[in-house]
């Protein structure tokens, strides 16, 4: 079973002959959202099941002698947030053709790695020879554990002052891409000052008082990370088959926006705008194609 179907509300679930009601509801109910030819001639049909506003579990199977056989399933979390970027591709996985986004710029300094939801999109457009051209990512995370932690308090600062340091920031960041070594020299120097004010500080003070946000790989599965972002809004939904309370949590994380969802009783502590999450997340998304054409 997937262990993420908790997610979005199915805490009581304990294997995948138990999600089966859910599952089948998707086929049965005909709510297919999109179907393709593989190259051998074979249909490959996605259904999807909603559960709650924006998410629900998504079913990709085949016909087989008329009868659909599943291949693979997944819950998913749909953001209508997108971020742009320039820097994007897409790989396929090694044990089925589902494929990996992967960002090269995104705003945490980090090549960002998450689980493609709109796979069959990308085969056929590949099918179909046409170079795919990344052109916004939409991204969510699945938590099915977490705590809130309070915010850090923050010194005023004109934000078309913080604004201008951020594009600074970026232009040396692209800079020292490029090779530029008085760009290398001038972020290496910021780093150990940096380091150095927090050795002194970390003397006396708790990490989380230092640490406003984090995004860091975790563990061994390339799409899951382990995050610290401030809530800057939240809302609750509820499964309408479990009518269990799903919390939808927008993050800010290193200068990313995106949208983190999980079950109500797996989170310690009450959230609320402006208090910080923390937790492990399987990333996912959407990415939105543009070919040369367009």
């Amino acid at each position: 079973m997937h262990k993420f179907l908790r997610s979005i509300g199915f805490s009581a679930l304990q294997n995948d002959r138990e999600a089966e009601f859910y599952l089948d509801r998707a086929i049965h109910e005909k709510y297919r959202t999109a179907f393709i030819s593989d190259n051998s001639g074979r249909v490959i049909e996605q259904y999807q099941l909603p559960v709650a506003s924006s998410m629900g579990i998504t079913v990709v199977g085949h016909r087989d002698g008329g009868e659909f056989v599943r291949d693979y399933y997944f819950p998913y979390m749909q953001s209508y947030e997108g971020i742009n970027t320039e820097e994007a591709g897409i790989e396929r996985h090694t044990e089925k053709e589902t494929y990996a986004g992967v960002m090269e710029d995104f705003s945490s300094g980090i090549t960002l790695i998450f689980y493609l939801c709109n796979s069959l999109e990308a085969r056929q457009l590949k099918r179909m020879g046409v170079p795919l051209k990344p052109k916004q990512a939409f991204l969510t995370g699945m938590a099915v554990e977490g705590k809130i932690i309070l915010p850090i308090e923050k010194q005023n600062e004109d934000e078309d002052v913080f604004q201008n340091k951020k594009r600074e920031q970026k232009k040396l960041f692209d800079a020292a891409k490029a090779g530029d070594e008085d760009a290398i020299e001038i972020l290496t120097e910021t780093d150990i000052n940096l380091m150095s004010e927090i050795n002194r500080r970390i003397e006396e003070e708790d990490l989380y008082s230092l640490v406003e946000s984090s995004f860091m790989p975790t563990g061994i599965e390339c799409d899951q990370y382990s995050i610290l972002g401030e809530i800057i809004s939240l809302r609750m939904k509820s499964n309408v088959y479990t009518h269990e309370n799903v919390l939808d949590l927008k993050l800010q994380c290193n200068d990313a926006i995106f949208h983190v969802c999980m079950n109500e009783k797996d989170l310690l502590g009450v959230p609320a705008i402006g208090r910080r999450f923390k937790g492990t997340i399987w990333m996912q998304g959407e990415m939105e194609f543009l070919d040369d054409h367009q």
